[in-house]
């Protein structure tokens, strides 16, 4: 079998066995791209020093935001730092460097930071930034390849990328480069949320919506409150308990003892299972159902949602210490998003 194979802008001919030659080619072009951008990140991790703690020392000691700025590929890196760091617990923006010379240096004020990202550190759309900091006295943080350089030189905190060949074949194109600005940005977001202690709740804040917002959203969020909950005795009998059931229409009662200690509940089906001419002569402690499933109120929802599908249940009491303080419903999940 012989086909015509594009390669760049050239057509070249290869035989069926040509063709598992060259993908092998280019399976070990692109292993090769991974090994070296994962020696560079080796070196990177190795060579983090006391300048790594000024800078973030000098983050959080900042009363305003970080300000990210690059250009080109380092551009798009900066806003991705600048995008992690502000949903971690960091304020920060993005500010293009060219756009900067053109008035949106007016953004960065005297209690930001500048952090700068430039591999060769002479990048000269940076320039106005750069002089800008050094002019109001703005702590400036440089992300560079290059020591000497202008940013190296000029800049107060200097993070310095390990000497590291590019991933691609000539050599130029910004690879390996700029995989340690993006591992070196992350690190910095990571060590700043273990210095400011930033949990899931805080993570939670900042990520209301889609899957990760719903994940991490706590049952006492979605249950209903302790004035809400349907209750009874064990001595209540039936006709008073379903009148109970019914108020709020959760489709269950909950039994509790003297100490308002939840001993045990009353659902639709265990009203099926005891149906008779007796059933409401009955006490609601003949009819429960003995330790119920139950839910603390700090539990993720997902831990409930889990359960209630585990035990084939719709409801779940909300216990403190083992007293009732809430129900959650499987309807209240899927409306938060949670299936």
């Amino acid at each position: 079998m012989v086909r015509a194979l594009r390669t760049g802008y050239s057509i070249r001919r290869v035989d069926h066995l040509g063709e598992g030659m060259v993908a092998t080619a280019g399976i070990e072009a692109g292993r090769k791209a991974l090994l070296v951008e994962r020696d560079a990140l080796d070196r990177l991790a190795e060579s983090l020093d006391a300048s790594f703690d000024r800078a973030i020392d000098t983050i959080l000691g900042a009363a305003g935001r970080v300000v990210v700025s690059g250009i080109g590929k380092s551009g798009l890196v900066a806003r991705k730092i600048a995008a992690t760091l502000a949903s971690t617990g960091t304020p920060a923006l993005f500010v293009h460097p060219a756009e900067a010379s053109h008035g949106d240096l007016g953004m960065i004020h005297q209690q930001d930071v500048v952090l700068a990202l430039s591999n060769s550190g002479n990048t000269a759309e940076l320039a106005d930034v750069i002089a800008y900091t050094r002019r109001f006295a703005i702590p400036l943080i440089g992300m560079t390849s290059r020591s000497p350089s202008n940013l190296a030189d000029q800049c107060d905190t200097v993070l310095l990328l390990p000497a590291a060949e590019e991933a691609c074949p000539t050599g130029l194109a910004p690879t390996t480069s700029t995989t340690m600005m993006m591992a070196l940005g992350d690190a910095l977001a990571v060590a700043l949320m273990h210095r400011r202690g930033f949990s899931s709740d805080d993570f939670r804040v900042f990520h209301p919506g889609g899957s990760l917002g719903s994940r991490l959203i706590r049952v006492q969020d979605l249950m209903h409150a302790e004035a809400e909950l349907p209750l009874v005795n064990p001595q209540t009998q039936m006709d008073e308990a379903i009148i109970e059931m019914s108020r709020v229409g959760f489709g269950c009662v909950g039994v509790v003892d003297a100490d308002r200690r939840l001993v045990g509940v009353i659902t639709d089906g265990d009203l099926r299972r005891h149906m008779s001419a007796g059933l409401l002569g009955q006490a609601a402690g003949q009819v429960m159902t003995p330790g119920p499933r139950t839910i603390r109120p700090t539990a993720l929802a997902a831990e409930a949602l889990g359960l209630m599908n585990r035990y084939k249940v719709t409801n779940l009491f909300v216990t403190l210490e083992g007293r009732p303080v809430g129900i959650l419903r499987v309807h209240d999940c899927l409306r938060a998003g949670l299936s």
